[in-house]
């Protein structure tokens, strides 16, 4: 996924800082395999958290098919709460020092083509007679290629779109506050405190307009994770650190929010109010840590792969994954168990197939095209 390089950049001219060690830039690793974690998380939840009803795929309650893992299967969902605190970390450290024109490009070209990929096979895959799965129109597939049909009100393709939607909105953000005027420790700051206060009264006032473009539900993931890049760069930042307790404090009430539902008997899946907020603080903590280098000895190679893989298996893995469980577990007569393991493992094979032929051949070319000097 994005590259996680440090590139330090001055606050303000060298003569009025003092000297400071320069830090070596270096690859997150650990980072890489947290990602997947969250993704195989969300994948859970999608193949056997929803208890409370008969799927498709399995043609009964997945509460049936994993009588003990369900409940926690259900908790899912919240990888996608780490994905944005990640997120906010990797594009506060990406954007650093770069102009809006390669912030620009590195946002499209990492995430357009393996998206590209995955609207058109999921279309074509659920349009074949055997798949029991209903397609979108064609109208709405090719309103689907640009990534707005979430505020457009058009059928999604795949299911897991929203939260692009949500990063999408967040890069606007960033790039008109941070990465235009150019990026600095202060400006950092403002932004983080800006957009806090900003969700805050967009809470209160009840706008849908407000709502869209400040996102009080996902905003303290978001900043969060800028405030961990803050204390990434220096652990002594008091400031950092005031972000990342504030942004989890707020973050914490939104997931219990909106996953809580123990009013509903009929609801998708069934969690703890403790156990949300444990899941939230498991993901702030850990790229904390991550960031604080104390997971710097995990520094395998595969944990890069496992990155690399985890953005198109998070685009494909639902719908398609369905199909597979459909066709190993009512078709063939698997177990569940192996079912689900075999439709983990196909998605990830299916994951480096786009990594391999749409992502590493696409993504240079594509920013290199928006780069090029007009």
């Amino acid at each position: 996924m994005t590259s996680m390089t440090v590139r330090p950049a001055p606050d303000a001219p060298a003569a009025s800082l003092p000297k400071r060690p320069v830090r070596r830039e270096s690859r997150l690793r650990a980072l890489d395999g947290l990602r997947l974690v969250a993704a195989l998380m969300v994948a859970a939840y999608h193949y056997g958290g929803r208890g409370g009803e008969i799927t498709r795929a399995w043609e009964s309650s997945p509460k049936e098919q994993f009588p003990t893992l369900h409940t926690y299967f259900a908790y899912g969902p919240l990888g996608v709460q780490i994905f944005f605190v990640i997120s906010g970390f990797v594009i506060c450290m990406s954007g650093w020092g770069r102009p809006l024109k390669s912030f620009f490009a590195s946002r499209v070209s990492r995430l357009m083509p393996a998206y590209w990929a995955a609207v058109v096979l999921v279309t074509a895959v659920f349009a074949l007679p055997v798949v029991f799965y209903k397609a979108v129109s064609p109208s709405d597939a090719l309103v689907n290629l640009t990534l707005l049909q979430e505020p457009l009100g058009v059928d999604r393709v795949l299911g897991v779109d929203w939260t692009l939607w949500a990063e999408v909105r967040f890069y606007a953000l960033f790039a008109l506050c941070v990465v235009l005027p150019g990026a600095s420790r202060r400006r950092v700051i403002m932004f983080c405190a800006g957009w806090t206060l900003a969700a805050a009264i967009t809470q209160g006032a009840d706008q849908p307009l407000l709502d869209i473009v400040f996102m009080p539900e996902y905003a303290p993931f978001f900043i969060g994770g800028v405030g961990i890049y803050l204390v990434h760069r220096d652990r002594r930042d008091v400031y950092g650190w005031g972000i990342i307790a504030v942004s989890f404090l707020i973050g914490q009430h939104y997931a219990v929010r909106s996953l809580w539902n123990a009013a509903d008997p009929n609801a998708f899946a069934h969690r703890t109010s403790l156990g949300i907020v444990l899941v939230v603080a498991f993901g702030f903590v850990a790229v904390t840590a991550i960031a604080l280098g104390w997971f710097d000895w995990a520094n395998w190679r595969w944990l890069t792969v496992a990155g690399a893989l985890t953005y198109p298996f998070y685009l494909v893995h639902e719908h398609l994954g369905w199909v597979v469980i459909h066709t190993l577990h009512i078709r063939l007569g698997l177990p569940s168990a192996e079912t689900f393991a075999l439709t983990i493992g196909a998605m990830l094979l299916l994951a480096w197939l786009l990594n391999r032929y749409v992502e590493k051949p696409l993504t240079p070319r594509l920013r290199a095209a928006l780069t090029k000097p007009q």
